[in-house]
């Protein structure tokens, strides 16, 4: 089949993501004027499937968008009743007063994987299209430059890149206007950032990968809207990051750990610390006996307001976290992504146009929220010890110091292997998942294995010589899923094996990767992937 033949579908509005923030937007642009031709790609299987957060919500925003949400609220929703703030050592941890910016009354633990359905639900019921399964590969631009859509990727296609026996043209959208919602490293996002220079004059961008797991305990354990934090073991000082238990009703709790990805020792592996803090005495006394419902990983934007790329270029908007808009401070995302896409769509109702966006959120409710707390992320750069005081001092100051802190970029964070890692008095673990492979089990994720590899690394003989060398192949630590193995080539060396059907979309080998563009991260075949809709 040539290109000739690619259907063509022509939109006002293309929102490429079906996650808080495009939902979002799709719905106000049609509570704003019923008459626009809006339509949502969402790459999973499903809608919520893709979408993975710790997740407390204010509620604020979503009671803008949808008044009547808390008479059919989603499955998992429970109100936060109290906060604990806790500082671990190896056997203990030790309560602190709550930071003002992680107080959660009159907040929600939700399930994102069940709001996000119950969102498009509402914006089908208004006339958008909402497609998943749909992958957009890539941006596509008119003779003057302009963002004028996006070509969903083919169907079928073999693992040799030859067309399959199901081969099928992925169609090109087509709109006057294209808001990326893609998330976090949102992958046509990412193209866009560099061809527009959106990142120019911009603090480097910072992320987090975080991983959640959903238990089911004995009863009698769980404190129904419990909401606690903690910072400390099994993370030395130097490692950005910490932990989160939010217990929820009927004898379940979300467990979750989240670790900056800045961190400098290359043999430090991220999904080992999350089980030994599981295995903390304190931890492991609340979930012994339990069992894992769910589980999965995904990175985090932390860099805040300073790391924002620019939001709008011809004929396109970032909106949510594909623009950076997540409230690192407050761990809270989800009141900012909805609060984007309803500026994102109230700007074009407005103006018919992307330009002038950036400087519009940046100016609103959402923008000041990030500024005022712009200093605190940075400041971990400098040690466990000086963020908190930087945190204290920035909280007291009401964001009003007169400097800005610029964040470290992730991939030129890490040390040679002539590093010394710090003694981290890690131990025996008995709580489950017992490995990573064990892990992707409760990720439920899927791929054809027949379709070609999507992790794209760019020198492979890199990986067996300078990078073994230097850093000792991090991309075999840091990965959730065990995507990345070195093993016997045959001649007595090793070689990288891609166990791309592993791959939980995390996304932290597009980031974490010490050469650049040695990895990149490209969409699979729509509906591949995880399975997150209790998480």
């Amino acid at each position: 089949m040539s290109e000739s033949q690619r259907d063509v579908m022509e939109y006002e509005v293309a929102i490429v993501g079906g996650g808080p923030a495009g939902l979002a937007c799709a719905i106000r642009l049609k509570q704003l004027n019923p008459e626009l031709s809006v339509c949502v790609l969402e790459k999973a299987a499903s809608l919520g499937a893709h979408s993975l957060s710790g997740a407390v919500m204010e509620p604020g925003p979503l009671d803008e968008l949808l008044p009547g949400w808390r008479a059919n609220p989603p499955g998992v929703c429970v109100p936060a009743t109290r906060d604990e703030f806790l500082f671990m050592t190896r056997k203990k941890r030790y309560k602190l007063p709550t930071p003002p910016q992680m107080a959660n009354h009159g907040n929600f633990i939700i399930s994102l994987g069940q709001l996000v359905p119950m969102l498009g639900a509402e914006a089908e019921k208004l006339g958008v299209d909402v497609f998943a399964g749909f992958a957009a590969a890539e941006a596509l631009f008119d003779e003057s430059g302009a963002v004028k859509g996006v070509r969903i990727g083919d169907m079928g296609v073999e693992k040799n890149g030859e067309p399959g026996p199901n081969f099928a043209l992925g169609p090109e959208i087509h709109a006057k206007v294209t808001l990326f919602c893609e998330g976090c490293r949102g992958s046509t996002s990412k193209q866009l950032i560099k061809r527009f220079k959106l990142d120019a004059g911009k603090s480097p961008q910072t992320y987090g990968l975080g991983f959640k797991e959903m238990w089911q305990l004995p009863p009698g354990r769980v404190q129904p809207g419990l909401i606690q934090h903690t910072l400390g073991w099994p993370l030395d000082s130097r490692t950005y990051g910490g932990s989160f238990l939010y217990h929820l009703d009927n004898d379940r709790v979300y467990v979750g750990f989240v670790v900056g990805l800045d961190y400098e020792d290359p043999r430090f592996k991220p999904f080992e610390a999350f089980q030994q803090y599981k295995n903390h005495p304190e931890i492991k006394a609340l979930l012994l006996g339990g069992e894992i419902i769910a589980g999965g990983a995904r990175t985090v934007i932390e860099g805040g307001y300073q790391s924002m790329p620019t939001l709008e270029m011809p004929g396109a908007m970032l909106v949510g976290d594909a623009g950076g808009t997540l409230n690192t401070p407050k761990i809270k995302g989800i009141h900012q992504a909805i609060r984007c896409g309803m500026l994102a769509a109230a700007h074009f109702v407005e103006t018919g146009t992307s330009a002038g966006f950036d400087r519009r959120w940046r100016a609103s409710t959402g923008g000041r929220e990030l500024h005022k707390v712009r200093n605190i992320r940075p400041g971990f750069n400098r040690g466990l010890w000086f963020g908190l005081a930087n945190a204290g001092l920035e909280t007291l100051t009401m964001g009003k110091l007169p400097w800005t802190l610029k964040n470290h970029a992730d991939d030129k964070a890490l040390k040679s292997l002539d590093y010394v890692s710090p003694d981290r008095a890690w131990g025996e673990r008995e709580l489950p998942p017992r490995d990573r492979v064990a892990f992707v089990f409760f990720a439920a994720t899927t791929h054809e294995e027949s379709q070609p590899v999507h992790l794209h690394v760019a020198d492979t003989t890199l990986c067996a010589t300078r990078c073994a060398t230097e850093f000792g192949n991090p991309c075999t630590n840091f990965c959730p899923a065990n995507v990345y193995e070195m093993i016997p080539d045959g001649g007595g060396g090793k070689k990288l094996q891609i166990n791309a059907s592993n791959c939980v979309h995390c996304k932290a080998c597009d980031i974490k990767e010490p050469y650049t563009d040695q990895i990149t991260w490209v969409t699979p075949e729509g509906g591949s992937g995880p399975n997150y809709q209790s998480l």
